[in-house]
């Protein structure tokens, strides 16, 4: 029977499989570290949690809040700004942690802690102009898929004359193609852009003198001709990680939608559900986390040879 790879011995160009592979050895082997790091990620956005949960509860009528909504919404948005910063400085820490596992050159956490601390807006930023081009990205995409379905309903419903002589039956056909059509470039473009960028935050957190947007141009240039395979190792990640997605986020809206919206037990249900979201995130960060850091290894094994130093 063939061992698992110690993701700490010398690795060529992975396969999709291997990927994936590679870190599920890494977040087994070093589960609680790993895990400790995204407890501490998770507390950091708690308080503006807590801020959420008491708006959501003045805005339902189920209680009154101790502050006016609109004071404690002013209150909650910079909590949830450094909570953000935190949460994302200490995700790219178990990437940081996990290639230099990969690379044979492991750290203490502290040290590289205190490397990353100082680049903590840097995270954030690079979240946020991320967010934003894939929000631009998904309008341009969304415009030329109707466009593009508009387009081939016409075509399609022209062609189909000779084959439906009912004009409704002809006209279900040619929106359906042309809405399959539609999805199919919505999707695929979307994700093949966050394919480019998945890694966006890893350069900042394991190169020296890498800027935010540095960070993120290495991204996209590291991912060239690789983005295919990117959107493989996204999709049997995501599908990995379901079952615990399904255990303690989606499972637990069952109980709310047979409940009385606003009903005390409703409340409660409803807070159950999300301390059990949390767990789930909790989970699951540590292993996206080190799945990019190997993305990322191999993105530079590929580009820059194996025997590569940090810069």
């Amino acid at each position: 029977m063939s061992q698992n790879p110690d993701p700490r011995q010398s690795m060529g160009p992975l396969s999709v499989g291997n990927v994936v592979s590679a870190g599920l050895v890494l977040y087994r082997s070093h589960l609680q570290m790993y895990l400790s790091v995204a407890l501490i990620a998770t507390l950091w956005l708690a308080p503006a949690n807590i801020i959420f949960f008491l708006l959501s509860s003045a805005w339902s009528g189920i209680a009154s809040p101790f502050l006016p909504s609109w004071l404690l919404f002013l209150i909650w948005i910079p909590l949830m700004i450094l909570g953000l910063s935190k949460y994302l400085v200490n995700s790219a820490l178990i990437s940081r942690l996990a290639f230099r596992e990969l690379i044979s050159q492991p750290e203490r956490m502290s040290e590289a802690r205190r490397q990353l601390n100082d680049r903590n807006w840097s995270f954030f930023r690079i979240a946020f102009q991320v967010g934003l081009l894939l929000v631009l990205v998904y309008i341009a995409l969304a415009i030329v898929a109707v466009l593009v379905a508009v387009i081939l309903r016409i075509i399609i419903d022209l062609v189909l004359g000779g084959l439906f002589a009912n004009p409704f039956t002809r006209s279900i056909v040619a929106t359906i193609i042309g809405g399959v059509i539609a999805v199919v470039i919505l999707l695929g473009g979307l994700t093949w852009f966050f394919a480019r960028w998945l890694i966006a935050e890893v350069p900042l957190a394991v190169e020296e003198e890498v800027n935010g947007k540095q960070s993120i141009d290495r991204s996209w240039e590291l991912s060239k001709n690789s983005a295919f395979r990117i959107q493989g190792i996204v999709l049997i990640t995501f599908l990995v990680t379901l079952p615990i997605l399904i255990l303690t986020g989606y499972a637990p809206q069952i109980f709310l939608l047979q409940l009385e919206p606003g009903s005390s037990l409703y409340w409660m249900v409803y807070l159950v559900s999300f301390i059990a979201s949390l767990v789930g995130g909790i989970l699951v960060l540590p292993f996206w986390q080190a799945i990019k850091a190997v993305v990322y290894y191999d993105l530079r094994s590929r580009r820059e040879g194996l025997g590569m130093q940090l810069r």
